[in-house]
């Protein structure tokens, strides 16, 4: 029988801007908060909502946990492969 794998996570990539947010994270507990959304957005590219007013012709979405008071702004790539992050706010 042939082993049975777990449905594949998009690849994460950052902006630029958002490359800056993340190397500006010094405290653990909030890469650890980010670590989590990152996860749930690898494994669900969708979880976030829509903002609305995008003209640009890809979906930007929002991501926010309450709990661990993070809110990602992305998109998905076409082929639902890279969740390119824009925006972070730990």
């Amino acid at each position: 029988m042939a082993p049975q794998h777990g449905s594949r996570r998009a690849r994460i990539a950052f902006s630029d801007s958002a490359a800056k947010q993340l190397d500006a994270i010094t405290s653990e507990a909030e890469l650890h908060a980010l670590d989590r959304a990152l996860v749930v957005i690898s494994v669900d590219p969708e979880a976030g909502e829509p903002l609305p007013g995008d003209s640009s012709g890809r979906q930007v979405r929002q991501y926010v946990d309450d709990v661990e008071r993070v809110r990602l702004v992305y998109w998905v790539t076409a082929m639902k492969t890279v969740v390119v992050v824009a925006f972070i706010e730990v």
